[in-house]
Order: structure tokens, then sequence, then C-alpha cells
């Protein structure tokens, strides 16, 4: 292959060139789409969401472990009918003790599924109590839904001075109050009470529910209050296990993707000097262990096999644009290799004569090496004219190298433009190249 001086003949150049055609591009691939801008960061994404996923699954066990299904303490109150469940699923037994053993010990009941709430029940108490000034009393009861309370009051007082009487439904109803003895809507009922009345109200929810008297007054107050309860409670005749709180631990164990619920029922309470009418009860479950294992590992399985689809997937987009790539970068490529110099070259003279002779042979040396690492001639479309797409690509730019056109059109930017179409740099001279 030779290359001659721009002396040689110059053919007439066409009336009028078609029009440029623009090549299509590559369309980009998923990877592209979703921002990995190498197979690097696309591992390091993956491992990164993979990681997440489990560590998600095991803070949903501890939530479960820890949360929903973890130890309570709380008080049961006389005639409690108290409804546990839990998922057998992940809870293998249901545990419950009393912190303090009594002849009158709340009794755990189980059950396949849940009994009939059908046993009316209607109990009355009396309460002849001091209340000091600047503080309260309080009874707690659960009371399941549709049961009626029913409180008569006589508040002894010379000087009537009101006090506060409530229903709060929850402990923390209750501790909203005391903070703010004086809010009326922090409380299910909230009254000022002096000398003689009744209060009723109607349960709509299964809770736990408090009725307190307060003194706001600097003396103190003797109030003699009269509670009459009715409530319902679950039959717990059917009932397969039984067992009594009564200095000791109850577990009821839960059959496997099976209903599974506890009664926890107490009767009334014989007061004794200085002792309260409300047992203090520990509620447990015990996890089911293999559930959470079990569960784990398919899960964890699961995120390994979506990953490495998404890996092959990926792969194999990558690797076609990669294809793409090589074949539309051929004309983007240089024939020459960017020299320090190159900078400076574009403020030296346009006629700089040692400038241009370095490079008419540099350039001929980059089309020898070019030419002989082209592709065959049989895939004809990337050696046309990237112009007029009629002729082959048979010039070069100096002093960027690139080789993308044919002498005649390449002749005319230079004439008209005076810039590579490629590069954009400052087209000095058009050298053509002659195949023998």
């Amino acid at each position: 292959m030779e290359a001659s001086s721009s002396r040689s003949a110059t053919p007439p150049p066409p009336s009028s060139p078609p029009p440029q055609e623009t090549p299509p591009q590559p369309s980009p691939s998923i990877s592209d789409r979703i921002g990995f801008a190498s197979p690097e960061a696309r591992d390091d994404a993956l491992s990164c969401l993979v990681i997440l996923l489990t560590f998600w699954i095991f803070a949903a066990s501890m939530t479960l472990i820890l949360g929903l299904y973890a130890s309570v303490d709380f008080q049961v109150g006389p005639y409690c009918s108290r409804l546990l469940q839990a998922n057998s699923i992940f809870v293998q037994d249901i545990k419950v003790k009393a912190e303090e053993g009594s002849k009158d010990a709340p009794m755990l009941y189980g059950f396949r599924e849940a009994p009939p709430l059908d046993v009316l029940i209607v109990w009355s108490e009396s309460h002849n109590v001091p209340v000091p000034a600047n503080f309260h009393k309080e009874w707690m009861y659960y009371l399941n839904k549709g049961a009626q309370i029913e409180i008569a009051y006589n508040v002894k007082s010379e000087k009537s001075f009101p006090l506060n009487l409530i229903i709060a439904q929850g402990k923390e109803s209750l501790l909203q109050w005391i903070e703010n003895p004086s809010h009326p809507n922090t409380t299910l009922s909230w009254n000022l009470i002096q000398g003689n009345g009744v209060i009723k109200k109607n349960i709509e929810k299964s809770y736990d529910y408090y009725v307190a008297v307060g003194n706001l007054n600097s003396l103190d107050i003797e109030v003699q209050l009269s509670f009459r309860i009715q409530s319902l409670l679950y039959n717990t005749t059917g009932a397969f296990h039984k067992c009594s709180l009564d200095h000791k631990l109850c577990v009821l164990r839960l059959f496997f993707f099976k209903a599974n619920v506890a009664i926890l029922a107490s009767g009334p309470r014989k007061l004794q000097d200085g002792q309260s009418d409300e047992w203090y009860v520990k509620l447990s479950y015990g996890p089911r262990w293999i559930t959470y294992f079990v569960g784990s590992g398919l899960m964890t399985a699961v995120i390994l096999l979506v990953y490495k689809i998404f890996s092959s997937l990926f792969n194999i987009h990558g690797d076609g644009v990669g294809h793409q790539t090589a074949n539309t970068t051929n004309e983007r490529t240089p024939l020459l290799t960017n020299k320090e110099d190159d900078n400076l070259s574009l403020g030296s003279s346009y006629e700089s004569v040692s400038h241009d002779e370095e490079d008419i042979e540099e350039c001929l040396k980059a089309a020898a090496a070019m030419k002989s690492l082209e592709e065959p001639e049989t895939n004809h479309s990337n050696q046309l004219c990237a112009i007029c797409c009629n002729a082959h690509r048979d010039c070069f730019f100096l002093p960027c190298g690139h080789s993308a056109t044919c002498y005649t059109c390449g002749t005319r930017i230079s004439e008209e433009a005076g810039t590579c179409p490629i590069c954009r740099r400052k087209m000095k001279k058009v050298r053509r190249i002659f195949a023998v």
C-alpha cells in the first residue's frame, strides 16, 4: 500500500452528493438503563441487594420473636376471661406464670378453636376509701365486648369539694390522666363527682379498663363507691387442657398448622388484710425455631437464585453491547496516536514544513498498519464514506489522523469547515490513500 502527496490528480467533485445518513445507534442495555457503568459496579450493587434482603429476613424474624411474641407482664382482675392467641407456625407453646401463688389463682385453658363468649355474669363490689390530697385510687378489670359498668358514688365532704372519677381504657390512658388529671379527653369517661350519683358505661372492645378516683383538693376526702359490673365470659367446659397458676408455670403446647387458643380465666378473690384483688402474671411465647431456620434457608436460596439469573441476563446484554461498540468505534479510531505536542501544533503556522514532514511520515506508517488490520472486503459497510456513503474511505486528516470520508468529501470539508468531523480539531491537510 502506498500514499502520495496532494499533487496527485483530483477527480472532479460530484454534482450533487446524496443526503447524509445517520448510522443507527445501539440501544442501551438493561445495565445501562439502571445505571450500572461497569461489571464491577453491577456485581457490587447486586451483592449489596443480597445483603440487604438477608438482613431484612433476619430483622423480620427478630421482630416476631422480640416484638409481636415477646414476654409481657400484666394484671388479671377478678372474673377475668382473656383470650390468648398465637400463630402455631411461629410459636411452639404459650407459657403463663403468676408472680405470687394463691388458692384463688387464675386458670389456663387450652382449646382447638376459640370457645363461645356466652357466659353472662354480674357481680358487685363496694369500696369505702379515703382519698388523700393530690392522690388517687384505682381498680383494674379486664372486660370483654358487651360488658357494662355501673358506678354509684357518695362523696363525703363537708365543704362539697369535687373529686375526679374516670374510666380509662388501657394503662396508657390511665397514665395520661395521672399526668394531667384536669384534662377530660384522654380517658373513656371523665367526670367531676359531688354528693351522690350514678355513672354507667358500655364496653365496646375487649381490653383492660381502669376505674380511678382522684383528689385535686388540699384536703383529704372520703368517698364510698359501689360497682355493679355485668360481663361476658368464655365457656371453658370443652377445654382439653387445664392448668392452675398456683405456685407453678403453666405451658400449653400448640399443634403445628392448627388453630390453637388459650383462655386465662379468674374468679372472685377473697381479699385479706393488705392484699390486692389483682394477680400479676407473666406471659411468654416459645418460638418454633425450625420455622425460622428453614424459612431463612429457603429465602436465602431464592435470593441467590434470583441473583444468578440477573447476573446471567446482565452478562448476555453486556456482551452484545460490547460487540456493537467495537464495530462502531472503527471510524472514530485515529490513524495516528496522540502526541504530547498536538496541542502545541494547533497554534503553529498552517504551512509549518517541519511538522508536516513528520506528520506525513507517521501517517504513512499508521495508514499501512491500519490497512493491514482492516476487515475483509466482504464487509463494505464499515469502509464507505461517512458523508456520501458511496465512495470508499481513501483519505485521512492531519494532524489528528482520522479516516472517515472519501478524498472528495474530505477536501470539501477542509475548504468549508476546516475541522475534522470526528474530533473537531483544526484540520491542516488532507492526504489521500492509494491501494495497489
